[in-house]
Parts: structure tokens; sequence; C-alpha cells
């Protein structure tokens, strides 16, 4: 697939803030087949109509720009797995995995990248990562409000966050080798939370079978 196309390397003038965004969407559809760290800036800038030396007049180094993707690829995953709330709890759970999973199959690539490959060990990837897990435990959480207060409230978080170990696990597992189907997975996904919530609160596994 060439990325030379006439319309590709057309230079448009955008704004600064155009151009910033341009580059890291561009940046985060090729990161759809191919891991973080093997972005390439010059045929991004390609693509962009603009020179290699131009990119990093928006991002100071490599690294910089690499990191504005992860964070904008981590923003689309959020706002993938955003709940419906047209549907019932138990739907509305089943509904956000079947679009993480999704997600994470049309980006497999990044996906085992940002989880197990070299950019994984990043001291400035890691906790990017770790705030969309924290993020996707807070979008559970508002759906099926425990208190600030309840004294239960950090062994619940704890539990989450070995959930969303889980999910991460057995979908990169799944992504290698599919030995089972997709409905499969999601149904083991979304069982895998019930039973979770029924061991810690059986009201909250209630509230989530509606």
């Amino acid at each position: 697939m060439s990325s030379k196309s006439s319309g590709a390397t057309k230079r448009v003038r955008l704004s600064p803030d155009e151009r910033r965004l341009q580059l890291i969407t561009l940046g985060a559809k090729m990161l759809g087949d191919r891991a973080i760290e093997d972005i390439s800036v010059s045929e991004i800038a390609t693509q962009a109509g603009i020179s290699r030396g131009l990119l990093f007049h928006y991002f100071p180094t490599k690294q910089d720009f690499q990191l504005a993707i992860v964070r904008h690829a981590n923003a689309e995953l959020l706002e993938r797995v955003t709940p419906d709330r047209t549907l019932g709890m138990f739907e509305m759970l089943r509904d956000s995995i079947d679009r993480y999973i999704d997600y994470v199959s049309e980006n497999r690539t990044s996906y085992l990248s940002l989880l197990r490959g070299p950019a994984s060990a990043s001291p400035d990837v890691v906790p990017l990562v770790d705030q969309t897990r924290d993020a996707i435990i807070g979008i559970i959480l508002t759906e099926v409000p425990i208190p600030i207060d309840d004294p239960d409230r950090p062994r619940l978080l704890l539990a989450m966050r070995g959930w969303i170990a889980f999910v991460e696990e057995t979908t990169l597992s799944w992504l290698r080798h599919e030995t089972i189907t997709r409905a499969q997975l999601v149904e083991l996904l979304v069982e895998s939370m019930v039973a979770l919530a029924l061991a810690l609160n059986p009201a909250l596994a209630a509230v989530l079978r509606r």
C-alpha cells in the first residue's frame, strides 16, 4: 500500500492545532497495524504533506509524538466502551465488552505492543495505560455507584484492577490463538465480572444482572 498518492502529498494550510491533530490522527491510524515503536515519522510527514523537520515543530521528539498517539488511542478506546444507557445493566456491560473486543481486534498489533511489547516497559507509557485502566474502572463504578466512604470500596477497587488484568490477559491470549469464538470470549468476560461481583457483594451482582 503506497502512502505517496497525490492526495496524500498535497500541502494543505492548517492552523497549528489542526496540524497537530492531523499528525496524531495519522499516527493513531498507523498504530492500527504496527507497534508504537515502529511508527514512521517520515511516512506520517509524507502523508500530511509536510517535511519531517516540520513535524518536530509540533512534537519536540519522536517520543513526544508517540506519547501523543498513545493518549489519542486511549481516548478512542474509552469512547468506544462508553456505556449505552438505553440498555439494561447486564446488556450495557455486554455491549461495552463487545465493543472493547471490536476495538482491540481492529488494533491488535498496537494492543499487543502496549501491553506486552517494548513500549509496555516504558516509564512514560505505563502511566498512560494505567490511567486508561483506572478510567474503565471509573466508568463501571459510575454505572453501579459505590459510596466513596463505603468501607468495602478499597476491596472492590482492588478486585476491579484484578478483573481488568484478567480481561487484558484473556484477550491477548485470544488474539494470538482464537481457541474459542468471539461470542464465547465476550460471554466469558461478562460472566467473570458477574462472578467477581457475586463473591464481593451479592447486591452488586444483582444490579449487574438487571
